[in-house]
């Protein structure tokens, strides 16, 4: 039972631990993409992703112990023979009723290394819109190399091969391809391809809440990304100068990268003729002002992501046991305020949009203006 149980455990939890992962680049990818967010095709990413992870787990588990995994069969393990399975199915089933031959290992082998990439066909074919024959290919490429990964014994990693690369399998699963790809109109009717979202896609949309959350995760990413690069652009150039760490800016040092991070997430972008986010933009969102914001306004709009990227930078100088922690923590709250704040805002704006006096709206629209630079 662990040969299949263990597969469908890490099949079902890594895909869902994957589809958690790439579950805000999806979202941003269909506001980009389609214009609009399709709940029935982030339900479809996350049966691709599940899918993904049970085709490597069903194809690859359970790993031998060691590397060293070479027993008396040796190395290589390879079955060149089409049809083969035609005759290993007649030869242990000889003798045995219909039931009991449909109900076979050798028979049931067969069935699921079909089943297998039943999902594959319908998936290609309708969540990803290729047509049947380049689904069928695709198939036909994705069990080759499952196969080639077989008889190389994952390509080198294990000593000898621990599994057969059969080409049986490979005309079983790419029968499965071209099943699921027969099957994908009908059986996933309920799902919109591409070509049918795309034309649609410079349509203004109403901002909803999860729109509005979708591009302050990206913000908060960009947030931490570029602390990071800045961070080790900084440590690689103190290397290269050959500077003692504490030459530079003294104890001050650690809060740079995320200062600078802070203001080329969250302040620079209201500067912008737009006036909106890196995340605001992605998302098809931008500030509208009823009248030319001044500097003050402008700035109001990034408070609350400045004051977050203030509390990080302050917590990473001072002692853990500092009261300055306390106000790290105080300058952190807006930002949590903001994020609760948005179901509850005219327009999903926000904490920070409320203190700017300024809405928020599709950048599609044509009713936005532009924003006007002023000095006051």
């Amino acid at each position: 039972m662990s040969r299949w149980s263990l597969p469908f455990d890490v099949a079902v939890l890594g895909g869902l631990a994957l589809f958690a992962v790439l579950l805000v680049p999806v979202l941003v990818v269909q506001y980009r993409r389609f214009g609009r967010l399709s709940a029935r095709r982030v339900l479809a990413v996350s049966a691709v992703c599940v899918y993904a992870v049970a085709l490597v787990a069903y194809t690859t588990l359970p790993l031998p112990p060691t590397t060293e995994n070479c027993g008396p069969r040796g190395g290589t393990r390879v079955q060149l023979v089409p049809f083969t399975f035609v005759h290993d199915i007649a030869r242990q089933t000889a003798g045995l009723g219909v039931v009991a031959t449909l109900t076979s290992a050798v028979t049931l082998q067969v069935v699921f290394n079909v089943a297998l990439f039943v999902p594959f066909g319908l998936l290609v074919r309708r969540f990803a819109g290729r047509r049947l024959g380049t689904t069928v290919l695709l198939g036909l490429l994705t069990s080759l190399v499952v196969e080639v990964s077989q008889g190389t014994a994952l390509w080198g990693l294990y000593a000898c091969s621990y599994r057969v690369a059969d080409v049986d399998d490979l005309i079983a699963n790419t029968t499965g391809a071209l099943v699921g790809a027969l099957l994908a109109p009908r059986f996933l009717a309920w799902l919109p391809m591409p070509a049918q979202l795309v034309p649609r896609r410079l349509e203004p949309r109403r901002v909803t809440v999860v729109r509005r959350w979708t591009g302050m995760v990206v913000d908060a990413a960009v947030f931490a990304v570029s602390s990071a690069v800045v961070a080790f652009v900084g440590r690689v150039l103190a290397e290269l100068l050959e500077l003692p760490d504490a030459s530079l800016l003294g104890g001050l040092a650690p809060a740079v990268p995320t200062l600078l991070a802070g203001v080329a997430t969250f302040v620079v972008p209201v500067l912008t003729r737009r006036g909106a986010s890196l995340g605001q933009r992605l998302v098809w969102l931008r500030p509208r002002w009823g009248s030319p914001p001044s500097l003050v306004r402008r700035l109001l709009l990034a408070a609350v992501g400045t004051g977050w990227a203030l509390s990080f930078a302050l917590g990473a100088v001072v002692d853990g046991e500092s009261p300055w922690q306390l106000v790290a923590l105080v300058l952190s709250v807006p930002a949590v305020l903001a994020v609760l704040s948005v179901p509850f805002t005219r327009g999903s704006r926000g904490l920070s949009l409320v203190l700017a006096r300024a809405d928020l709206v599709d950048s599609r629209s044509p009713a936005v203006p532009t924003l006007t630079r002023t000095s006051g």
